[in-house]
């Protein structure tokens, strides 16, 4: 594909949770569309062995190992990113964790801290730290992971709801304060995707997937690369007059 087809040409993005699922398809996908990506997950091995096949292929790559929970580590990731490409252009921010739903009233705090943990406040900290280097360099766009669990209750942990609704609500927030800079914030508002977190939620409760596929107009879960598709659009110029939005990637759930 010639550069100028390339829709992210010349873009350096920031891709969180990219060791695997929807990150790991972001990632290639983002590659294969002319960006240089700068890939930030927990597991180290992983991340590595990733960024190398990308490599191989002629893509500039990045791996900085970390946890969005952790400030200090996205504060890490967004300066090595600046400091090897001299800019950050756009920051997919997927990152996430969910567990099988249980009661509330049977939720291990200790489920419910992780869960708010990196679905919200690894959401903030990369905001925080993405912004300031697109404020100099006079604009970007950032897109960030929420779930159907965003808009309604979904049968998901009470944790994961409140915090995917909270994802959306620091998009719009975002949107608004930095609309006018030259700052794009969106959200992708995502069905059950068969990741490799969605497979160990299936693992737990084996029930709930004929009950995800059937929550979808199309009666599937999708793949992956499909959301990362979405990301890619909202990263580029093509979605240049979208921002605020909650953009609907679940095979029609909201809609039914």
């Amino acid at each position: 594909m010639s550069s100028e087809h390339r829709i992210l040409a010349d873009r350096v993005v920031m891709i969180t949770g990219a060791s695997s699922g929807i990150g790991a398809a972001a990632a290639r996908l983002f590659a294969q569309e002319g960006a240089a990506v700068v890939l930030m997950a927990r597991r180290a091995d992983r991340l590595h062995a990733l960024a190398a096949d990308l490599a191989a292929t002629g893509a500039r790559t990045l791996a900085v190992p970390g946890d969005v929970a952790s400030a200090e580590d996205v504060e890490r990731v967004v300066e090595a990113a600046v400091e090897r490409f001299g800019r950050l252009d756009c920051a997919f921010n997927n990152a996430g964790y969910a567990t099988a739903g249980v009661p509330l009233h049977e939720t291990d705090p200790e489920v419910y801290e992780r869960t708010l943990d990196v679905n919200v406040r690894g959401v903030w900290n990369c905001l925080r730290h993405q912004i300031p280097p697109m404020l100099k360099q006079g604009g970007g766009a950032i897109v960030n992971t929420s779930s159907v669990a965003g808009l309604r209750a979904t049968g998901a942990s009470a944790a994961y709801v409140a915090a995917k609704h909270a994802v959306i609500g620091l998009t719009r927030a975002a949107a608004a304060e930095y609309g006018e800079r030259g700052i794009r914030v969106n959200a992708l508002v995502v069905g059950s995707t068969r990741t490799e977190m969605m497979e160990e939620v299936l693992g737990q409760a084996p029930e709930l997937e004929e009950r995800f596929a059937a929550e979808a107009i199309q009666k599937r879960m999708a793949a992956p690369v499909e959301v990362a598709q979405a990301a890619a659009w909202l990263c580029s110029d093509r979605s240049s007059f979208v921002t605020g939005a909650a953009v609907p990637v679940d095979g029609g759930a909201t809609a039914a």
